[in-house]
């Protein structure tokens, strides 16, 4: 199944997308449970334990229905959660990565966290921080949307607690992150965290073995597979939840494979006017220009 915000007119919903069609997951749940939802993105779906209730949805009986459902190609995407309670990100989590870095692949995962209110979804821009970086790099990351939160869960719960799957962009102020010598500040500029089209639930994916690609202007930059992490799906959300709870909605970026423009020779980093195409198979493919 895959889930997203989208915007008709003025108004924002989370949605569900069957074939090419969007259903307002607000109005279904309406229509099938005949008291109101208001869902504004698919956070307010998630902290009502929607997931749960989608299988009493008739989508066949509801198409049908135009305050219910309505043409992709009627409606705009917006970033599946444009406000996640928690952006948590792993580093060196690809061997290939931590080859092209020339350093041993780490014993645990490395956490670290990212803004989470400077999220931007399809089609939106990634800016520049003028006067402050010279250096940006975009990451191609999987990212994992947590469904049911959890505290302390065990690597065999972990899977139960996974809502689905999303293309993450973990862009990156290179320069500002040497020189602060920690992540959170050049990881953290309005519009560095790129998030979309929407969101695959895990019975649709392979998780363990995604092809991931990232290019600028159609030139490709990066190319790996998940089957290169180092570090599952299931044992960081083990390791996250062994230091905080983890809530429904946050998004765990689970690491980017080579080819990041840092290390190329010579570095080569975003300007304005670029469009960067960041892909994972069986998710989609999230375009974002830059300026």
């Amino acid at each position: 199944m895959r889930y997203c915000t989208f915007q008709l007119g003025r108004r924002t919903a989370a949605g569900f997308v069957g074939g090419e069609f969007v259903y307002d997951l607000g109005q279904a749940f309406f229509r099938t449970f005949k008291r109101p939802f208001a869902f504004r993105d698919l956070l307010d779906f998630l902290e009502v334990d929607g997931p749960d209730r989608i299988g009493e949805i008739d989508f066949g009986g509801l198409k049908s229905d135009r305050t219910v459902c309505a043409p992709m190609h009627s409606v705009l995407l917006r970033a599946p959660l444009p406000r996640p309670p928690k952006i948590v990100c792993v580093g060196l989590n690809y061997r290939d990565h931590a080859r092209e870095q020339d350093v041993e692949p780490p014993e645990n995962p490395l956490l670290f966290a990212k803004a989470p209110n400077v999220v931007i979804g399809p089609e939106e821009a990634i800016e520049i921080p003028a006067g402050i970086s010279e250096c940006v790099d975009p990451e191609v990351e999987l990212g994992v949307v947590i469904g049911r939160p959890g505290d302390r869960i065990a690597r065999e719960d972990a899977w139960s607690h996974v809502f689905g799957f999303t293309v993450f962009n973990d862009v990156t102020a290179r320069d500002v992150q040497k020189s602060d010598r920690q992540f959170f500040r050049g990881k953290s500029f309005r519009t560095f965290a790129p998030m979309g089209p929407w969101i695959v639930t895990p019975d649709e994916l392979n998780v363990r073995s995604l092809a991931l690609r990232l290019a600028v202007n159609g030139e490709q930059r990066q190319k790996g597979n998940t089957s290169d992490m180092i570090f599952d799906v299931p044992r960081l959300i083990e390791y996250a939840s062994a230091c905080f709870p983890l809530e429904a909605g946050d998004v765990i970026a689970t690491g980017t494979p080579a080819g990041v423009g840092a290390h190329r020779d010579p570095p080569v980093y975003l300007k304005a006017g670029d469009v960067v195409e960041a892909s994972i198979e069986g998710i989609g493919t999230l375009t974002n220009g830059v300026r």
